[in-house]
């Protein structure tokens, strides 16, 4: 994928393109011009070898009185139900703006949408009647003078509450967790479950702010990691056996031992899945080759990235264990980049593929890729608990971003490019 083809989505169902200035994902449902706010709810669409280490409540307020416009105006839509957040959260989200009501077809067909007619989604109450995606739109006005500044996430493995601070930090979000950026550029690097105590929480917040970035005229986006294949395989294939290199396993039993939350699982929806699954596992962003793995296995699937989040997405949709569970067991590989002989070689036949002149990867923790791994007690002096920012290596052509907050160590948020 290349920067800026398309703007991921919250996992919605049936999808329409609009003509915008990113590649959207929105309901079929056509926005009144200047009509009066009203709610939208859309149903939310239908359902190597040996594993390695191991709503936000939409509280909207009244909507504004209706502004009078020439042209006809379908009649008002019920007010939105307050939705309940899923974050672990008591305190409620600011208020959100609303979408347009539904107009008939024909009642404004010279009507162009404009780059501002992106949606902000929120979730239903988990379990509640319908498991519903809402959307909600109102014109903002935001600076759009070219691109906005460039940040990289890190693995987060469902430490919600070190995201959410580190992202109050670099001036992300704000107090309330809304997307506070403008038109800055968002890009997570994979896993966001697993070992931490609430992923599904994470993955929430990240498929909202991927909404509020695009309709403040920036983006939040997300790569594909080896534990959302892991997660996707464990929901899809459960205890089914599958034949690997190590002998008889199961994504069910592969997904406990590296960390699986039985809370997760419990939480699990359809929408979450189909997000999951869409993601891509390479993007190429001002000169920095964005993946999640320090692997050479994504050269087995394309020579370019469109090629390779491409094939792996087709072979995703095939929903066969055995497939999905070579994929997990290729991305699951790490380490390719860090001996000194070989590791510069592993990542210039990377960029001379895919293009860019640096890697910028997560999955292999920082203190793992220094041998240094400290214990939980944090008794070793230069353990996790000394990440403090990325780790440059492989002669300056790898950045590595996973500092190992499942270990004490630190959840990293970093601007692209480095002042290294």
């Amino acid at each position: 994928m290349v920067e800026g083809s398309m703007t991921q989505g919250a996992g919605q169902g049936p999808a329409v393109r609009t003509d915008t200035q990113r590649d959207f994902r929105v309901p079929v449902v056509e926005p009144a011009p200047h009509s009066v706010p009203a709610g939208v709810t859309v149903p939310a669409g239908p359902p190597g070898d040996t594993p390695v280490y191991g709503e936000y409540p939409a509280y909207y307020g009244e909507s504004p009185a209706p502004v009078p416009v020439p042209v006809p105006v379908p009649p008002p839509a019920p007010a939105p139900v307050p939705a309940q957040h899923g974050y672990g959260y008591e305190a409620p989200y600011a208020t959100l703006p609303e979408e347009n009501g539904p107009a008939d077809e024909g009642d404004f067909e010279d009507y162009t949408p404009t780059q501002r007619d992106l949606p902000v989604i929120g979730r239903g109450a988990l379990g509640g009647p319908g498991d519903t995606v809402q959307v909600q739109y109102v014109p903002q006005d935001f600076a759009t003078d070219g691109p906005g500044p460039l940040y990289v996430v890190g693995d987060v493995h469902g430490y919600l509450a070190e995201l959410v601070s580190e992202l109050q930090v670099q001036g992300l979000i704000d107090a309330d967790h809304n997307w506070a950026a403008g038109n800055a550029r968002l890009w997570f690097l994979g896993d966001f479950t697993d070992r931490g105590p609430d992923g599904i929480g994470v993955i929430d917040l990240v498929m909202r702010l991927s909404a509020e970035a695009a309709a403040a005229g920036g983006y939040c986006k997300a790569l594909m990691g080896n534990h959302e294949l892991l997660l996707i395989g464990a929901k899809r294939f459960g205890d089914t056996p599958i034949v690997s290199g190590a002998g008889t396993a199961t994504f069910q039993a592969a997904w406990l031992l590296n960390g699986g939350q039985r809370t997760d699982m419990e939480r699990l929806q359809d929408v979450h899945l189909q997000w999951m699954s869409r993601l891509d596992a390479a993007v190429l962003v001002e000169d920095h080759l964005l993946l999640h793995s320090d692997t050479t296995a994504y050269l087995d699937y394309g020579d370019s990235v469109e090629d390779v989040n491409d094939t792996i997405h087709e072979l995703l949709n095939r929903n066969d264990a055995d497939i999905t569970w070579d994929l997990f067991r290729k991305f699951t590989k790490r380490f390719a980049f860090r001996d000194e002989g070989t590791g510069p070689q592993a990542v210039r036949e990377l960029l001379g593929t895919y293009g860019g002149s640096r890697v910028v990867h997560g999955h292999s923790p920082i203190p793992y890729l220094l041998g240094e791994v400290g214990t939980e007690d944090g008794d070793e002096p230069r353990g996790p608990e000394a990440v403090v920012g990325p780790h440059v290596y492989a002669e300056g052509l790898a950045i590595a971003m996973d500092g190992g907050v499942t270990m004490a160590g630190k959840l990293l948020v970093v601007e692209l490019p480095l002042n290294d």
